[in-house]
């Protein structure tokens, strides 16, 4: 199970609470034999705008970025295999929403997708060749399905 620090930084309706949360994150790393601590940061548009100019050179707003934990090299192996930290997730809650409307899904299943899709990069998934984006995708319908949840990249 993940050890889960939600953070809310927004005033926005209809946010996930701290249980959904924990099942679907702990969902995405029991599918993939992980475990760890992370935070969920839930956020205003300002806020994850500036993240993606700062660490992605994109000067807009965007649903989820996630922030693997990385040790300093010089920390010793032994102590690498004690420490669980896998990183940080930030999620803005007014594009969910945003994107759940336009798209005509589900706002808690979209929600899902988000926290699974950035467990999944902590965990090194993604989604920048084909092959890499196949994969990750059939992993987050699986991990959505074990969760009562559609696929989300099936067109309506």
């Amino acid at each position: 199970m993940a050890d889960i620090d939600l953070q809310i930084a927004c005033e926005a309706p209809a946010l996930p609470d701290a249980a959904f949360v924990e099942r679907c994150c702990s969902a995405a790393l029991d599918k993939i034999g992980r475990d760890g601590a992370l935070a969920v940061r839930i956020c205003e548009p300002d806020e994850i705008r500036q993240l993606n100019r700062d660490f992605r050179n994109k000067d807009k707003s965007t649903n989820v970025l996630s922030f693997p934990f990385e040790l300093p090299e010089h920390i010793p192996d032994e102590l690498k295999l004690e420490l669980s930290e896998l990183g940080d997730i930030v999620i803005c809650a007014a594009v969910v929403a945003d994107e759940a409307r336009a798209q005509q899904k589900n706002l808690n299943a979209h929600w899902a997708h988000m926290l699974v899709h950035g467990c999944l990069h902590l965990c090194g998934y993604d989604h920048i060749d084909d092959n890499e984006a196949e994969q990750m995708e059939a992993l987050e319908v699986q991990i959505l399905a074990d969760l009562n949840f559609a696929n989300p990249y099936e067109t309506l």
